[in-house]
């Protein structure tokens, strides 16, 4: 069925036309303007995804009209852009498209069509072992028995990465899930099948929250869930309350990064933010580091938010330059946030937009 939202879709540069993007400004509704950046996502994602079966027009509606809904407990479908796995949950899903091309194989059918539908990145470090300490060699040494204990597992995975289009595989020795996630995995925004979009994801590890903190928005889910997403279907979730978080001033000179972060934990557990998105706002946001940023949403599942969201701003932008993203690629990532009302001034209170509770 066609999208009955096509129509908002336009190029973003007229010098290239087959590169299109969903401009939510064409609605002409005010209270776009209103919503939560992180909401702003969830609508886009509703927008683009709309097939009047999965994704239906009314549930565009519904997150359009946030204010009113978040207090109904209304559930929502969310198509996250990918997702990202570890191998201790990763295995399983891999496994069962391994399964599933069997099945259709045995039925006589072609099992190279069974495919993700979403992309998804399987990082490896979950299995690694300190058996060597203090001594020169002791991160090769300790690599080296964690291929040997888990070369059963290593040799699937690798065969995985090669059989299964969009399904990528970082392997042993490469970093943390989410610091290699937040350092070369997000796009921020997708150019995919002609369309730009928000980057969004879900992951099998409960702490996926720290990509928020780069504007990029995304929380933990199960395996099950995750496996399902992988194959085209949505997330319902229900639509959550955003709690805005207002930062104020610069830090004091002797005052820490992990101060900043142990103090918003405690305050957000004081609050009460269970089940509901934090959004962070104000001057003193840019004042804090893509790093600091990461770290505050890391700490999601501690004082329990869904997500903890910090929208893309300037440092954000500066961040990917840092980390070797092409300079190219981030001059439309900006210029695309920019078009769709999802880049951040901290500093204009005019940008501030409605929140559940601040």
């Amino acid at each position: 069925m066609s999208n009955p939202f096509a129509h908002l879709a336009e190029p973003l540069d007229p010098a290239q036309p087959g590169k299109k993007f969903f401009n939510l400004n064409k609605l002409e509704d005010s209270r776009y303007g209103r919503l939560p950046f992180s909401i702003r996502v969830l609508l886009e994602a509703a927008i683009r995804n709309c097939d009047q079966f999965l994704v239906k027009k009314n549930d565009v509606e519904n997150i359009l009209n946030w204010n009113v809904m978040q207090h109904k407990n209304i559930e929502v479908p969310f198509k996250p852009a990918r997702v990202i796995l570890q191998d201790f949950t990763g295995v399983p899903a891999v496994v069962d498209f391994a399964a599933m091309r069997d099945a259709v194989k045995k039925l006589g059918g072609n099992p190279e069509k069974i495919n993700p539908v979403c992309p998804a990145d399987l990082v490896i470090d979950h299995s690694i072992q300190v058996d060597f300490s203090r001594r020169a060699d002791s991160l090769q040494k300790n690599q080296d028995l964690e291929f040997e204990r888990n070369r059963e597992r290593f040799e699937f995975l690798k065969w995985g990465s090669l059989a299964f289009r969009n399904m990528r595989i970082i392997p042993p020795g490469s970093g943390i899930i989410h610091q290699v996630n937040l350092e070369y995995l997000a796009r921020v925004v997708f150019d995919q099948d002609g369309y730009y979009y928000p980057d969004s994801l879900v992951g099998t590890d409960s702490h996926t929250t720290m990509i928020d903190g780069l504007g990029v928005l995304g929380w933990g889910v199960g395996g099950i869930e995750a496996e399902a997403v992988m194959l085209g279907q949505p997330i319902s979730m229900v639509l959550p309350q955003v709690i805005g978080y207002r930062l104020m001033g610069n830090p004091h000179p002797l005052v820490t990064s992990t101060d900043i972060v142990l103090t918003i934990t405690k305050h957000l557990r004081q609050v009460g933010v269970v089940g509901k998105f934090v959004e962070f706002f104000g001057p003193g946001v840019a004042q804090l580091s893509i790093a600091d940023r990461a770290t505050i949403a890391n700490m999601c599942p501690e004082y329990g938010a869904t997500a903890a969201f910090f929208p893309v701003d300037e440092v954000s932008i500066k961040y990917l330059v840092q980390t070797g993203r092409d300079e190219e690629k981030v001059k439309h990532i900006k210029k695309y946030l920019q078009a769709v009302g999802m880049f951040r001034d901290f500093s204009d209170p005019a940008q501030d937009p409605d929140f559940a509770q601040v």
